[in-house]
């Protein structure tokens, strides 16, 4: 079984996968927001998806703005569609910077693609955790 990262956003949900041992992470791919359910659909189905991890973006002080609580209503919505999968928030706070040093943004297309490295960044981050 494979994990699923999420890197929701307002334009964009850049989305990473892991191999079947949970030990890698690599981009997958980005999606408009209104895609997303269906996305998810196709994806838990195709590539045998247990877990997705959320992007939580918490402020640097560790506390939650209006964007954080819009991400966890997205989440719950989202869980409650799909409530066999085990849904995580970990904390994203400076993945969009770490994906901007391992992609550099020369085009609008490196900018898309940039959301599934951050969600990559995050799946990774995630799969240290888990393995410990």
């Amino acid at each position: 079984m494979k994990t699923l990262a999420l890197d929701l956003g307002d334009a964009w949900v850049g989305t990473a996968i892991s191999d079947e041992l949970g030990i890698t992470a690599r981009p997958f791919q980005t999606v408009k927001p209104k895609e997303l359910v269906d996305f998810l659909k196709k994806t838990i189905e195709t590539e045998h998806i247990n877990t997705i991890v959320v992007g939580y973006p918490k402020t640097m002080r560790g506390t939650e703005s209006e964007q954080t609580k819009k991400i966890v209503a997205q989440k719950e919505g989202l869980e409650v569609l799909f409530s066999a999968i085990k849904w995580v928030l970990w904390d994203e706070r400076l993945s969009s910077k770490q994906a901007a040093g391992i992609k550099k943004i020369k085009t609008k297309e490196d900018k898309i693609a940039s959301h599934s490295v951050a969600a990559a960044v995050i799946l990774t981050g995630y799969l240290m955790f888990a393995s410990r």
